[in-house]
Parts: structure tokens; C-alpha cells; sequence
């Protein structure tokens, strides 16, 4: 191909994140590189992506038409990748799976024992992550297929389909709380407790918060912690009866409160599953 996949990349990125230096994050690269590969790609074609008068870059009218026919270029190629692999018929020998907590249990479990019935010479790992740390486990290869609560846009490197399972999330607190003996407790009123916040091990734009939090990396220890009633917190609800959680937390009667998350799957379209992970993809999506 004449340009560069490097440089399609750069140039989406750049479009869907509005800055050199946001998609130079998103790709796990410096600004520098993703500014040098627009500028070889604009040199390639004759004429100006971007304009960069402004603070931050907008596309030109030439860049506008072009993007089109980069997304489809770059989706013809991770179909191709794809179709490679499904032709070579490969197993793969080890296959990470990293998923989250809100991922309901009896899901997990059916998966694992019908796995283990098709591929029981594949060894199989299990990683729990959250939101940006999912993008980052599967973008460094780190693991091959990962689920997530649902979000508008992703990396151009990842690929994506959203699942028909749902998950159900409301807000806990221990039983001791002095928030138990309100019947209805308004959204502001909460801002006035500790909460208990996901927050994850990769880097991203600090939240600005109203009262005082404690975070942690996954849902499981932010249950615990709800559990000993160190605050407030969102959970899923199938994790909480996991665990008999509901005999020490107390579920808060909040406006627009328990609420149904989606979960998308993902992959690094660099290096798609292989059989293994093709399957364990087709299970997700078929269950309901």
C-alpha cells in the first residue's frame, strides 16, 4: 500500500479525537510521531489534511473527502486480517481474556466450561480490568479479547461490537449508614458522603468532584469497602448478590437508579483472534 497504515491511523485518530496530542494517547505514541505521519501523508497526496491556523486543527475541505476513503481503507484491511486468520484454521495456544466485573457471573462461568470442553489444550487467562485499563491490555497485546461498559468511540486500532448482554447497576451502602433511613435520597444529597469511585491504573483526565472520594481500580474491592462502610458506591448488581452482599449492603432508592449498562467487546485489529478467540467472541454475542 502506498501509505502508510501508521499514517491512516494518525490521521482518524486525529479527526475523531479533535488534537495531535489526544490521538498521540489514544495510540500510545508521541505527538511528534503522529504529527510526522500526517505530514508524510499530506506530503504523499499533494495537499493540506489539516488547518493548523488555529489552536487546535481542522480538517480542510480536501480533508473532509479524504476521510471517508481512509476509514473504508482501514476497514477493508482489518476484514482481510481477520479473513487471514480464519483461513489458516490457527488455535491459538494461549488466549487472555480481560473482562469486567460487571460482567454477570453465571455468564463467566457457562463460558469457561464450554471453553474448556472445545479448546482444552489452550491455556486460558482471566484478567479483571476497567474501562481504560481494558483499551490499554488489549492495545499492548497484553490480552487478546476484552469486555467494557460501553463508550461512543474507541481507538482506530480497536475493534468492536456491542454485546446483547446487559448489565444492571445501582447505588450501595452499608447497612449502618444514616443514609438507610431515608425512603428517597436525592442525587445532590449524596455529594455530601464519601463515595467509593472506579478509577483506574492508566492515566486519564481527572473527574472534578462535589464531596470526598475513595477510589479503586475494580468493582470488587470498591464492594469490600462499601461492605466495612467507608462510603457510597455504584455496583453492579450481579456482583453484589455474587458475593451475598445484599445481606450487608443496602441498595439506595435514587432517582433514575438501578440503570442498564451495555458492554462491547474488544480487540486489537492488529493481531484479530484466532480460533479460540473467534468462538469465545460468537458466544458473548449470541448470549442474551
Amino acid at each position: 500500500m502506498r501509505y502508510s497504515p501508521e499514517a491512516l491511523n494518525a490521521f482518524v485518530e486525529t479527526v475523531a479525537t479533535g488534537s495531535f496530542s489526544a490521538a498521540a494517547r489514544r495510540l500510545r505514541k508521541s505527538q511528534s510521531t503522529i504529527s510526522t505521519a500526517i505530514a508524510h501523508f499530506e506530503a504523499d497526496l499533494g495537499f493540506a489534511l489539516f488547518d493548523r491556523s488555529a489552536r487546535q486543527p481542522v480538517l480542510t475541505s480536501q480533508g473532509k473527502q479524504v476521510l471517508g476513503y481512509v476509514q473504508s481503507i482501514l476497514a477493508a484491511s482489518a476484514r482481510l486480517d481477520e479473513l487471514a486468520v480464519s483461513l489458516t484454521a490457527q488455535t491459538e495456544a494461549r488466549l487472555a481474556f480481560v473482562l469486567s466485573d460487571t460482567l454477570h457471573p453465571d455468564v463467566l462461568e457457562d463460558l469457561m466450561i464450554q471453553f474448556d470442553k472445545r479448546f482444552p489444550h489452550t491455556e486460558f487467562e482471566c484478567l479483571i480490568g476497567e474501562d481504560e485499563d481494558v483499551v490499554d491490555l488489549v492495545q499492548k497485546e497484553r490480552a487478546q479479547i476484552g469486555l467494557i461498559e460501553a463508550r461512543e468511540s474507541y481507538p482506530t486500532d480497536i475493534g468492536v461490537v456491542r454485546l446483547p448482554l446487559q448489565t444492571r447497576m445501582a447505588i450501595y451502602v452499608a447497612q449502618a449508614h444514616p443514609l438507610v433511613s431515608q425512603n428517597v435520597v436525592e442525587r445532590d444529597e449524596l455529594q455530601g458522603w464519601r463515595e467509593l469511585r472506579l478509577n483506574t491504573y492508566l492515566e486519564r483526565e481527572p473527574t472534578l468532584t462535589a464531596g470526598p472520594v475513595w477510589s479503586a481500580p475494580n468493582y470488587l474491592l470498591l464492594l469490600s469497602m462499601a461492605v466495612q462502610g467507608f462510603g457510597w458506591c455504584e455496583l453492579p448488581v450481579a456482583l453484589v448478590e455474587e458475593f451475598s452482599a445484599a445481606k450487608t449492603l443496602t441498595q439506595l432508592n435514587v432517582s433514575g437508579w438501578p440503570r442498564s449498562i451495555a458492554i462491547d467487546l474488544l480487540w486489537n485489529k492488529r493481531t484479530p483472534p484466532g480460533v479460540a478467540g473467534s468462538w469465545l467472541r460468537e458466544f458473548l454475542q449470541e448470549k442474551h
